[in-house]
């Protein structure tokens, strides 16, 4: 029992696909697996990675295995680390958190030379080799086997907290995790996903290095069997938690976690950039980026409008923003989309809400200027604030509004705001996600000690004075609208503002309730009620249960479903997010 449910979590921490097929488990198995495929003698096999893999225990594991093949390290290839930074500075720039997303390929890093002469070894090889390395692929296009090192991006972030990786090219492993989030997320990361779907038709087996020395692998026809099981039904990415500076205690209790952690702040639950995809084979849980989803099967996921209007970007996001016994977020403001495509080449803002899935008494959200405010007034005191170390009084300029359960607040681009003390938000809004400009931080220090990045200068280019108090209470606040009732249910559109391209229903039900995607992916979450089931009409995909705060997925493809109670009767809500046209 816990003092914010009145029942055991139930919260599923770690969703998979089932799916069947073998998998080799730990580098005797993979390896025994790789020696019956290259029985030849000049057998040329390729080990293609994405960046964070521990190259370290992958090399050793190469010597190791095949002590008389030829290594050909990809890095190795590469132009010297001067000459990369100078290539990829323009987009990676010298700013701690923003840069200018590249137009670089993979090709664009090997120096000519060396790889001419590299695959000159290759042609002319009396033995075994293997290419190893970041483009080995592109470096060997035509090797007798292919196998990839995968790697999802919140695993990356936390090889970058221990400083065990390096940036693409470049030994950046002391650098800030900031920084090294930067470098990745505007150059290495877009350019190895480019390349990386180059392969997708060409890699034999796919390698799970996630957790160091118990790597897996599975054959590409179980790793499509996987993708292609995954996007016929509904599903849920693998969600991951994070503590904040201003972290509160909501989702220790109702997600089950880690009680000796002093807070959890964040929750991603569905950002398929950074979420893992898990299938679960022989027992074991194989775990692969989600977005490898969104590049193989972007019609069947996303729908045709939405695939091409956002192309192999998956447009919505949930995450939990828990303050309950925590604090104020930062005072913050989001660009607009003209702003984030002239200045870091996103092709979208984040515009996002706040939903409230539950609050303390006295919990509250600042949201828009007040009436009246001086704009010249109030950016002087934020940077007087931030440079003397000085106060700043944010209720002299900015609303601040209560906080109740099942509130939704409206945020789109250039709308000051944050969610304050005791609250839990669920936080709907489009992908982009390290836009946010932070102006005042309430003079506290991060959980390294140090101060956060405070970003007035862009906020002060995008800042929308016109969403002021009256605005905002006409169009930014519970905003809801009956759409239809019947027996035993209830919809209600919530927003998002006309200004956003996310719409937002909400279904109250205690009997099985009629979805259909017409033809778009939704987006939903459990707002009230232990478990639900998700069901197709015409045995299309099993039934799909989920519990309460649980976001799942409903691909374009599935069409029409229903959602029932899991218990008879019982009472439940959802939130339902999808691309408005």
């Amino acid at each position: 029992m816990n003092k914010y449910r009145n029942t055991r979590s139930n919260y599923d921490k770690f969703p998979a696909t089932e799916t069947s097929g073998r998998i080799w488990r730990g580098w005797e198995e993979i390896g025994c697996e790789i020696t019956r495929r290259t029985t030849d003698k000049r057998a040329l096999l390729v080990l293609d990675t994405y960046h964070g893999v521990h190259d370290t225990e992958l090399t050793e594991v190469l010597t190791r295995l095949w002590p008389e093949a030829e290594l050909i390290r990809t890095e190795e290839l590469f132009y010297d680390e001067k000459q990369i930074r100078s290539m990829t500075e323009p987009y990676v720039t010298d700013d701690e958190i923003f840069g200018y997303l590249s137009p670089l390929g993979i090709a664009d890093y090997f120096e000519p030379q060396r790889l001419h002469d590299a695959r000159e070894r290759i042609r002319l090889r009396i033995r075994s080799t293997i290419v190893y390395g970041c483009g080995a692929g592109y470096v060997a296009p035509n090797a007798d086997l292919t196998l990839y090192a995968d790697m999802a991006r919140w695993e990356i972030q936390q090889r970058f907290r221990a400083h065990s990786i390096h940036g693409l090219g470049v030994d950046n492993s002391a650098e800030s995790p900031a920084r090294q989030y930067k470098r990745g997320y505007f150059n290495d990361w877009p350019l190895l996903d480019n390349h990386k779907k180059s392969l997708y038709n060409r890699v034999d087996y796919w390698i799970d290095t996630h957790h160091p020395g118990r790597p897996l692998m599975i054959a590409a026809e179980t790793f499509m069997q996987g993708i292609e099981r995954t996007v016929r039904r509904p599903f849920r990415v693998v969600p991951f938690f994070d503590p904040a500076p201003w972290g509160g205690q909501w989702m220790k209790e109702v997600c089950d976690l880690d009680r000796e952690r002093i807070n959890f702040g964040w929750c991603f639950d569905c950002v398929p950039e950074e979420n893992s995809l898990l299938l679960r084979i022989e027992n074991e849980l194989f775990e692969m980026p989600a977005q490898n989803l969104v590049y193989l099967r972007p019609q069947e996921l996303l729908g045709a409008e939405n695939r091409q209007q956002f192309g192999e970007s998956f447009p919505i996001r949930f995450d939990f923003l828990d303050t309950m016994g925590g604090g104020n977020l930062s005072l913050q403001v989001h660009p607009t989309n003209e702003y984030i495509r002239k200045t870091f080449g996103i092709r979208y803002t984040q515009d996002e809400s706040y939903y409230l899935l539950d609050a303390e008494a006295g919990a509250s959200v600042y949201l828009g200027v007040k009436q009246g405010v001086d704009p010249e007034e109030m950016i002087s005191a934020l940077h007087t604030a931030q440079q003397e170390g000085t106060t700043f009084d944010a209720e002299r300029y900015v609303n601040r509004f209560p906080a109740r359960k099942h509130d939704h607040y409206l945020i789109p681009g250039g709308t000051i705001h944050c969610s304050g003390a005791g609250a839990m938000v669920l936080e709907i809004s489009a992908t982009p996600n390290i836009f946010t400009f932070k102006m005042w931080d309430w003079g506290r220090m991060g959980l390294d000690g140090k101060p956060r990045p405070i970003n007035i200068g862009h906020a002060s280019h995008v800042i929308n004075w016109q969403r002021d108090t009256d605005e905002i209470i006409r169009h930014h606040c519970n905003c809801f609208k009956p759409i239809a009732q019947h027996d035993g249910w209830r919809e209600e559109r919530t927003g998002l503002h006309d200004a956003e391209f996310i719409e937002t229903r909400r279904h109250w039900f205690s009997v099985p309730v009629p979805h259909h995607t017409q033809g778009g992916v939704q987006v939903l979450n459990l707002i009230e009620g232990e478990a639900a089931v998700i069901e197709s009409p015409t045995d299309s995909f099993e039934p799909f249960t989920v519990h309460y705060a649980e976001t799942f997925i409903l691909p374009a493809s599935i069409g029409a479903y229903t959602i029932r109670p899991f218990e008879k009767g019982a009472s439940c809500g959802t939130i339902k997010a999808y691309v408005r046209h």
